[in-house]
């Protein structure tokens, strides 16, 4: 294997080894999938690591997510809505059993969601009275106002499932799900193993047996699916895919995912307030140029939100471009003028901005330096600090984040605006607006939130869009699409494009 690998591969790939990043080569062919992707498991709460145990079928939610984004039974076969929207009622599935053998009842699973509602999470935000249960398979959400996305908040990770036996109090001390495959091992952060189970109340996945580890860098993980220390290889960078395109012992997959690459912007600072210096920003970008190179593939955000979002995507839309000469003649209407070494000044101050970002996406440290360069050409300081992702919240908390370089997933909820309402709300969000505000837009979010009429719900998302395309609380640059490796060992090995699995339910080893 070492063989078919550069020098400074292998050098990387043996020193890896050595130090118990990866594990040794298999000796032979084996029936358990490995699967290497880029998050910790940073406790059992799922409130800390709910998506990881929810992509590897573990765990279910009442409800589910259809490839298209739409809203569909989970653990919940149907549910109604009282005509007036307070109350819903969501009838569960027959026989469903915990992976500790007892059976799920309503009243276990309002358990459950009465526990989320206390941690972080969508739930924590929904306008929820009470969550009941009447008889063993009904459970009842009372409203105390209409809130049309509660299926979509029902649909989050963070809103998992699991058997009465999973808690102490409101702690969870145990994964016990309803899922496909029940948690045999976990050694936080870094892996997890799974088995089937035999008594789940789908269909039976053909696979038995998978491991989960936790690879921080890119550059390891495309190793691993190079080297065969991997079956599924989530997450890769251009550089990788570029070179595992030519492997002969993956398969890539590919498809677009509903998250954007943005810019935060805090339009409280001095240099950021007026509209016009956002917009200045917006027009020195070259996201054409910038998407093939860095990200490979074309990606130009012309607005917030991917065609792949059908209703919150809005085709007629103007759509956002690239004029430096335009960006120019904004900041010169405002007073700015270059300095000596070609930034901008006004009253014995520079135009000199800090950019948070984080190198846990390799392409973010890459498009900052990109954007650097950008602003510069139109006379506009960048100093990038890429740090721990966490630092952006903090940054937004205190006050201190002058911009930030981000992806941001719209796919938390199979309907956006369970993240739209959390991002860009009245106060805004630490993954969305600061120091912006408008009541236009907030009467349409809210009304949004409202509405069960499909008509009226989508000219509050075309208002809604249109508001952020002009006002730019955020500075769209483009457009995501996922990644991964697959061997050969494996079939029917797929993306879920709302990033809730990995697949391993429907996979199946080749003959």
């Amino acid at each position: 294997m070492l063989k078919t690998l550069g020098r400074t591969a292998t050098a990387l790939f043996l020193t890896l080894a050595a130090s118990g990043a990866i594990a040794p080569a298999r000796a032979e062919p084996d029936r358990i999938v490995d699967i290497a992707a880029p998050f910790e498991i940073t406790g059992l709460d799922p409130a800390k690591s709910g998506e990881i145990f929810l992509r590897m079928n573990i765990v279910e939610t009442l409800v589910d997510v259809d490839g298209q984004g739409k809203a569909i039974p989970g653990l919940a076969r149907d549910w109604q809505v009282s005509p007036d929207g307070l109350v819903w009622r969501f009838r569960l599935r027959d026989n469903v059993r915990f992976h500790d053998a007892t059976t799920m009842t309503a009243k276990s699973v309002a358990s459950a969601l009465t526990i989320a509602r206390t941690k972080p999470g969508l739930l924590a935000r929904a306008p929820i009275a009470t969550i009941t249960a009447e008889g063993d398979a009904l459970v009842v959400i009372t409203l105390t106002r209409p809130f049309t996305p509660l299926a979509a908040f029902l649909a989050e990770a963070r809103a998992q499932i699991l058997a009465p036996a999973s808690y102490e109090g409101n702690e969870v001390t145990a994964i016990i799900g309803t899922g496909p495959f029940r948690l045999t091992k976990i050694e936080a952060p870094q892996s997890l193993s799974v088995t089937r189970f035999g008594d789940y109340w789908g269909e039976e996945p053909a696979i038995e047996n998978a491991r989960y580890l936790s690879v921080g860098r890119a550059e390891t993980r495309a190793l691993m699916a190079e080297s065969g220390d991997a079956d599924y290889v989530f997450n890769l960078d251009p550089a990788s895919r570029t070179r595992l395109g030519k492997s002969a012992a993956v398969k890539l997959l590919s498809v677009p995912i509903p998250r954007s690459l943005l810019l935060k912007v805090n339009a409280g600072n001095p240099l950021l307030a007026d509209l016009r210096a956002r917009q200045a920003l917006s027009l020195a970008i070259d996201r054409e140029g910038l998407a093939a190179a860095i990200l490979r593939y074309p990606a130009a955000a012309t607005q917030l939100f991917p065609p792949s979002l059908g209703g919150w995507h809005e085709a007629d839309l103007p759509p956002l471009a690239s004029d430096p000469q335009k960006a120019r003649a904004l900041l010169a209407e405002l007073g700015w003028k270059p300095g000596d070494d070609g930034i901008l000044q006004k009253d014995g101050k520079r135009f000199s901005l800090m950019l948070t970002t984080y190198p846990d996406r390799p392409e973010l440290p890459l498009t900052a330096a990109v954007l650097q360069e950008q602003f510069r050409e139109i006379g506009v300081e960048l100093t990038i600090d890429s740090t721990n992702s966490s630092e952006i919240p903090v940054r937004h908390q205190d006050g201190t984040l002058a911009l930030a370089l981000m992806a941001r997933n719209f796919a938390l909820a199979p309907d956006p605006l369970a993240t739209m309402l959390g991002d860009y709300g009245p106060k805004g969000g630490d993954w969305g607006s600061m120091n912006w505000s408008n009541t236009s837009f907030d009467a349409a979010l809210d009304g949004l939130s409202r509405s069960s009429d499909a008509q009226e719900a989508q000219a509050l998302r075309q208002k809604v869009v249109s508001i952020i395309q002009q006002e730019l609380p955020v500075i769209p640059v483009a457009w995501y699409q996922q990644s991964v490796a697959v061997s050969n060992r494996l079939e029917n090995a797929q993306i879920d494009p709302y990033e809730r699995s990995f697949g391993l339910k429907s996979m199946r080893w080749a003959p």
